[in-house]
């Protein structure tokens, strides 16, 4: 690894917004490949983040700064990596569902998705069923993830994986849900394929599925 991309890899690590997209600048200057930057900088030092994530050696608030400074590298890439041959893993639709406006988590899912390797399209929150089908219709991604922090708005979830079945839809893609007051029991209970108790365990259960065959329940 060149001398760049480590302090890149760092920077995500030590949560240097300024200082991971001066560095990206940096790297793309001295003519490193733009894949090369994203998968031995930006997500290198991301994966070393969600594995402390997960072991409880750092927390949310850290987690929220390294996404924002993999982000702020991964925007100036995102040009250069369209123009060559950098074919994402899959696509996944992301959304916090109607009536709920929290996004920390799902913006945290979002960042280490992409940092996997993912394509993430991201609707937003107070997210319509109407939208999360319509996103799914137009996009057909691999996954839908919903997420919900006010137990008045979970039932929504289930709404969402209804409508997709009236559509025709919901045998194309996989549906994992998160969030506060949600549980594995309650996954269970709306027919979605999995729950994330935390945003690493997320990505893990999509990477998991995409390992073992990808899209859908066929």
């Amino acid at each position: 690894m060149t001398e760049v991309l480590d302090k890149i890899r760092n920077a995500i690590i030590e949560m240097k917004i300024d200082q991971a997209s001066a560095l990206t600048k940096e790297a793309l200057a001295q003519d490193l490949s733009a894949i090369e930057i994203l998968n031995q900088g930006l997500i290198s030092g991301l994966k070393v983040v969600g594995e402390r994530f997960r072991r409880d050696e750092i927390f949310l608030p850290e987690v929220m700064l390294s996404a924002r400074a993999f982000k702020a590298g991964f925007e100036l890439l995102k040009p250069k990596l369209l123009e060559g041959n950098y074919q994402p893993r899959a696509k996944v639709v992301l959304g916090t569902v109607a009536g709920d406006v929290h996004d920390i988590g799902k913006n945290i899912v979002a960042s280490l998705l992409e940092g996997n390797g993912y394509q993430v399209i991201d609707l937003g929150v107070n997210v319509s069923r109407e939208s999360f089908v319509g996103a799914v219709e137009k996009h057909k991604p691999e996954v839908l993830g919903m997420s919900a922090l006010l137990t008045t708005t979970m039932p929504e979830m289930g709404r969402v994986i209804l409508e997709l079945k009236n559509k025709g839809v919901r045998d194309k893609i996989k549906v994992i849900i998160g969030g506060a007051p949600v549980s594995q029991e309650y996954a269970e209970k709306i027919q979605a394929d999995g729950y994330g108790e935390d945003a690493q365990q997320g990505v893990e259960i999509i990477n998991k599925w995409l390992e073992e065959g990808g899209r859908g329940n066929d």
